[in-house]
């Protein structure tokens, strides 16, 4: 299974592309959509022309986006909305299922703890992607992203063989 991380974030948005064969890990690619513009609409149209260019390139079976949190600046925050519009969107056209997951719950899942730093989520995506040289702090998230939901759809596989027998 080829599973799509991303990170959403209006000015720059990480992904990471790993696959996932039983409890194997490996990395493919990632990276970090600059957006482009004056303008929201623009940067917004930046990000999206960027992400389908992934989507076209890679081709994942699936696709994971880290759920936003609510800041002080309610403005910031939905703009960053709005970017996490276009992550939902692009995966979405290609047919791709989309799934969201809370940031307490990627650190969890990658270090173990709920409250990790990004120094800490960055080093147990090179423990577990060996080789994988990470672009940046936002595409490293995304690549967290990505084991988590590798790994929570391994778990709901086994629920779902477990329930037939």
């Amino acid at each position: 299974m080829r599973v799509l991380g991303i990170d959403p974030g209006l000015r720059n948005l990480g992904w990471g592309i790993i696959e996932s064969e039983g409890s194997r890990l490996s990395h493919v690619a990632n990276g970090t959509c600059h957006s482009e513009g004056a303008g929201l609409p623009e940067r917004l149209m930046s990000l999206h022309t960027q992400l389908t260019a992934i989507l076209t390139l890679y081709r994942p079976d699936c696709s994971a986006v880290e759920q936003t949190f609510v800041n002080k600046d309610g403005a910031g925050t939905l703009k960053l909305g709005q970017a996490r519009g276009i992550a939902l969107l692009a995966p979405a056209q290609f047919g791709i299922e989309v799934g969201e997951y809370a940031p307490n719950t990627v650190k969890k899942t990658v270090v173990g703890v709920g409250h990790a730093s990004k120094d800490q989520v960055a080093h147990m995506v090179k423990m577990q992607l060996p080789g994988a040289v990470l672009d940046s702090a936002d595409a490293a998230d995304a690549l967290a992203v990505a084991i988590c939901h590798a790994h929570h759809a391994m778990s709901l596989q086994r629920v779902a063989r477990a329930a037939l027998a």
